[in-house]
This record gives C-alpha cells, structure tokens and sequence, in this order.
C-alpha cells in the first residue's frame, strides 16, 4: 500500500512522467528522498491511502455477498508488471534494469498460433536469482493480495514458471528471444505453504513443453482447454472434448480469442466441415454449438463468454494478441440480451449437471 501510494503522488507531483525521468533519489526510491517527498505531498499520500482503504472495504463487502450466495471470485494473477509502475520502482533490483533504470532484458513470447510473429510485451524481465534468494517475498506478497480478493487464482502465462522468453531490450521482433529456465518449482513450493487455501489454475496456453505440462501435474494445477483450438484435423488433438480431463477448464474461448461465432466465421470450408463431422452435423448453430459442447465436456469448470451467449460476431472480440489499439474496450448494452437466454442456460446447466447443489 504505502509503496502504491507514494509512487502515484510522486508521479502526479512529476507530471505523471515515467519514475526514471525523476530526480535524483525519487527515481533511485531512496529513503532519504522519499520519506522528505512523502512529507511535502502528505495530504495527497492520505487521500489515496483514504481511497485504498474505501476500495478494500467495498471488495470485502463484494466477497462476503458472493460467497454468500454460493459465488466463488475467479481472479488473474498476470505474470508481469509494468516498467512505471510501483511494484518496479520500489522493487528495483528484483527486475533486470541497467543503471538509468531501463530494462536489459524483457518479455515475450515465440511464435505461436496466437502470433506468427511472436510477441514483444516489453515488460522489465525479473532477476529470478535475486528473487530465489531472498525465498520470493515479492511473490509472496503479490499471491497473499490475491488470496484475500479471490477465491481461485488464474497465474498468467504459467509457462513462465518453467522457462521464459527473454529478449534483449531495444529487439524490434520477438523472435530475437532465447528460452531461459526459471525456479518456478520453488516458487510454486513457497505459494503452497503460505496460502494452501488459495486454488490456483495454470494458464497453460501457447508454446508449452513437456516440462511446462509437468510442472502443473506435479502441483495438481488445473489447466485450460480451448475448444476453438480443438479442430486442425488431428484426432488426438487434447483440445477435443471427448479428450478433456476432469480437473481442466474449458472455454469455447478466452479473452485473446474471436468471438465464437467470429470464429467459426473465419474457417475455411474444410475446418467448417471438421466441425459439422465432429458434432454430427446439429441443428443448433453457432456460437450454441460451441457452448453446448463446453458444457457437455467432462471439464468440472467450464467458462462460456458473453459475447458467445450474446450470439455476437468478431467486431465484439476483447483482445487480439499482438496488437495494442482497440483491445479491452468493448462493453454491452442490455438491449443486447435476449429475453429467453436466462432459460437457455438454465437449461444447459440442467441438461449437463452443471448446477451448485
């Protein structure tokens, strides 16, 4: 909280500029400095401090109501965090920054079939050594906020607790990257033990080895079946759902994906008729189609977006992985929801024994 608060004043007092532009002892996080600043902008540290606290309070309330009503809060724990944020700059030698505070290092991922030219994020990369040494505090403290806000916790790009893509700073393509191992295993060990409460699923999407797949096997994790992915023609694909597990997730598709019905829109005539053979060619059309099937899946979870039970095409898709204009801003209006979709899906959930006891 008080490295929060104090890294949003000091930034409002600097312009809002990035913490490396800062002077001299606020951009190094000394204690001298910070402590002087933190005297000068006083009023504004309690404000924010104020309006965490009112935030805490009002989440609580949220929880409590939800769990209450049989309603568990499925959080996401992203892997990285960004270069001018406060976690980075009162955290600086747990990242890899050269003296100015720029990275050396930052994140990415290879080409994958989210991306045919990989992914450049251009997060500061960690210093996974440091952060082993001092038995993952930071870590610690990211998981212990998660597990009074959620009731299970998605870790993002889980793949990264195994091995990470690290490419050099100022690379102008992902593909420059090299594969870096990481000590996911004892941090995986230390969440454990300090929250054995907190239920933890592994996004295990993209380029995922086999020792990615062990390491969630050996922690039980949960791990996420993408049923858009199901249909390149292979019959052992694991993405089909005659092949899901029952501790797995399943999706008709995630955040980064079309829309379902955008989806199938976009297939060729062959992917097209995979899928009418796969589900014996059935009345009920897309995106129906899709969601019935993840229903049906022997997954114990399955998560279906609104957009798919709004029935709405790729113009309404959230997030396109490469890009940066145009993600994260669509929003519904209810005279989008159809009268009847309440007792559509009561009826799936009945169908499939998919209701809370």
């Amino acid at each position: 909280l008080e490295d929060y608060v104090r890294f949003q004043a000091f930034r409002d007092s600097q312009g809002r500029q990035p913490w490396t532009t800062w002077p001299p002892g606020l951009r190094e996080c000394e204690q001298t400095a910070c402590d002087q600043g933190a005297v000068e902008l006083a009023e504004q540290i309690s404000e924010l401090r104020f309006r965490q606290f009112v935030f805490r309070c009002q989440w609580d309330e949220l929880r409590y109501n939800a769990n209450e009503r049989g309603i568990l809060l499925f959080g996401d724990m992203p892997i990285y965090v960004h270069l001018d944020s406060a976690d980075v700059w009162a955290h600086q030698a747990l990242f890899d920054l050269d003296e100015n505070g720029q990275p050396v290092t930052v994140t990415g991922v290879p080409p994958d079939y989210f991306s045919s030219e990989g992914q450049l994020w251009g997060n500061p990369q960690y210093n996974w050594k440091l952060m082993h040494n001092n038995g993952f505090q930071w870590w610690l403290q990211r998981f212990a906020s998660a597990a009074h806000q959620f009731d299970i916790a998605r870790i993002d790009h889980f793949r990264a607790l195994e091995a990470y893509w690290e490419i050099p700073a100022g690379a102008t393509s992902a593909i420059e990257g090299r594969w870096v191992h990481t000590p996911g295993r004892a941090l995986l060990q230390a969440i454990r033990e300090n929250y054995p409460d907190l239920c933890l699923v592994a996004e295990n999407l993209g380029t995922i080895s086999a020792g990615v797949e062990a390491l969630r096997e050996d922690f039980t994790l949960p791990g996420m079946l993408i049923l858009q992915f199901a249909f390149d023609g292979n019959p052992e694909n694991p993405y089909l759902s005659h092949r899901h597990s029952q501790g797995d997730i399943v999706y008709t598709g995630t955040h980064d994906n079309d829309t379902t019905l955008g989806w199938f829109e976009s297939l060729t005539e062959d992917m097209r008729g995979r899928v009418y053979q796969y589900f014996n060619n059935p009345a009920e059309g897309m995106p129906w189609m899709l969601i019935g099937q993840a229903m049906a899946s022997p997954a114990s979870t399955a998560i279906i977006p609104w957009q798919d039970f709004l029935g709405l095409n790729g113009k309404h898709r959230m997030n396109t992985p490469g890009t940066t204009e145009g993600n994260w801003q669509w929003r519904f209006e209810w005279e989008q929801v159809p009268q009847d979709i309440a007792g559509r899906i009561h009826q799936l959930l009945t169908t499939y024994d998919r209701l809370p006891p």
